[in-house]
């Protein structure tokens, strides 16, 4: 802008110039118009010379958090963590941007939401739109034969961001993988389990797991009549069907990607499905499905899951759903997706009342091809994970805090150091500095001689369980005024016994 300003006065000078020149040595009328229109086009190049008035925000698709958000945020973060290591996983990390080219190939038209990093005169770099690419590449470099792994971090999409149902253009996702050899199904089975666990410890309310498998999915597309090289389209069209209805789906198919309407029709009346077991017993005694290599496959990998569903308690949770695709390309079998039910009325013109999904909260499946793509021999890994959609959930439960008013604790403080007395400063210091040396969470003012109630206060307001009260009669006696902030009471605790006691407190609490 300022560039803009110092050329403004000289270009204005020239125009003038200019034109006086045109007019003195130029007749034909038509050229000196010509010479015009470059003129304002060089200008209107220079932009506005005005200084513009900055406005201080966050840019489009992120937000920041306060404290009390956030405390929210890390009890679900501690919720997840713990499931994950309940079932074994270990962590890791990998960098925010990766080779442009790592990225490029696993996403089909989710692609264009990648952020490009603009050239340093170096390496082309894109910031990461997932977790699971990254950690194909890292199984694949590191040449990995099987891990359990979780990882927890922030992913980058350049999508039009929805910002009050959790949709943003930085956020964080909550991955679990599992990459090896391993017997059909049991990986699969216990990631469906992890989401039920994790759903239901947060008390989000009621879910439902979808479940489908990719190669029932392009088994069912060959049936149904749509050329192989179209499957991945049709697919992302298909995944849609979660956000919009089956009529806009359907014209998607026909006229933006020319399928033929008798082949849209069949796929509706397959997407329109839904159940358990019964469900695959009727697929099975579909001629045309059993005909279907991918198809057949695609129904014995459904039948097995949904049997160890069964067994981990979860078959409830879940439903076997036709319509389910998820449209990333690198998916290869299995796939599924948690999504919170409520009672919602259509808004197609129609009067049906109907279950609908409120919002997609954890996804994944299985991708046994992506750790190949980057392994020099084409070694391929089978991997199968979920993903956390953990941005949706905080915001389900940073609206229920503040529907409920309910406090929410910002801090870990066990104990606070107080006293009612002048010149006490540095004997609160040394207790406070004992109180630290023996792991205890604790805080004092940082006022030389701050009044007791004011104290009482802040310890009540922060929700700090304990006071420490001491003055001279305390220090006379080698004692410590043990106050409970919330009933009020209080003990002299002899000094020497004070770290014991409060362990003792907060160990019973």
């Amino acid at each position: 802008m300022a560039a803009n300003l110092r050329l403004f006065g000289p270009m204005l000078h020239l125009c003038k110039r200019h034109a006086g020149m045109l007019q003195r040595y130029c007749s034909d009328a038509s050229q000196i118009s010509e010479e015009v229109e470059k003129l304002l086009s060089l200008k209107e190049k220079l932009g506005d010379a005005r200084p513009q008035k900055f406005q201080l925000k966050t840019p489009k698709g992120t937000r920041d958090y306060n404290p009390r958000q956030m405390a929210i945020r890390e009890g679900v973060f501690k919720t997840i963590v713990e499931c994950f290591k309940r079932h074994g996983a270990e962590t890791i990390d990998t960098p925010v941007f990766e080779l442009k080219e790592t990225l490029t190939g696993k996403y089909g038209e989710d692609a264009k939401l990648i952020y490009d990093l603009a050239d340093q005169g170096g390496e082309i770099l894109s910031l990461r739109y997932d977790l699971t690419v990254p950690f194909a590449r890292y199984v694949a470099m590191n040449k990995i034969n099987n891990i359990k792994r979780y990882h927890i971090a922030k992913v980058y999409r350049r999508d039009n961001p929805a910002m009050t149902r959790g949709r943003y253009r930085e956020f964080y996702q909550c991955d679990f993988d599992i990459a090896g050899q391993y017997d059909l199904m049991i990986p699969d089975a216990e990631c469906v389990k992890i989401v039920a666990e994790i759903l239901s410890e947060l008390n989000v309310g009621d879910f439902i797991i979808k479940l489908n498998n990719r190669l029932l999915l392009d088994g069912m597309f060959a049936v149904c009549g749509v050329p192989e090289d179209k499957f991945r389209t049709i697919c992302s069209a298909v995944d849609k069907l979660d956000k919009t209805f089956w009529e806009d789906v359907r014209s998607e198919m026909i006229d933006e990607k020319g399928l033929d309407p008798e082949v849209a029709d069949r796929i509706g009346e397959y997407v329109r499905l839904n159940g358990k077991l019964e469900l695959v017993e009727q697929l099975m005694q579909d001629e045309q499905m059993m005909k279907n290599k991918m198809a057949r496959q695609g129904l014995e990998e459904m039948k097995l899951i949904l049997t160890y569903c069964q067994l981990f308690g979860v078959l409830d949770k879940v439903s076997f759903d036709l319509s389910l695709a998820r449209g990333l390309d690198y998916y290869t079998g299995i796939i599924y997706e948690a999504v919170l039910t409520a009672e919602k009325a259509q808004t197609d013109g129609t009067d049906k009342n109907e279950p609908v999904g409120v919002g997609s909260v954890a996804g994944g499946g299985r991708y046994d091809g992506l750790v190949g793509m980057f392994d020099p021999k084409g070694k391929k890994v089978p991997c199968v994970g979920v993903s956390i959609g953990i941005e949706r959930l905080f915001s389900l439960m940073e609206a229920r805090a503040e529907k409920s008013e309910e406090k929410v604790r910002t801090t870990e403080t066990q104990v606070y150091v107080a006293s009612g007395q002048k010149n006490m400063l540095e004997e609160r210091m040394k207790l406070c500095n004992l109180l630290w040396e023996g792991g205890v969470k604790t805080e004092i003012s940082y006022k030389k001689n701050p009044k007791l109630l004011n104290q009482f206060q802040y310890a009540e307001e922060h929700g700090i369980p304990l006071l420490a009260v001491i003055g001279e009669q305390e220090l006379k006696d080698g004692v410590v005024k043990l106050r409970n902030t919330r009933t009020r009471e209080e003990e002299n605790i002899p000094r020497e016994k004070l770290l014991e006691e409060i362990r003792s407190r907060f160990s019973s609490s």
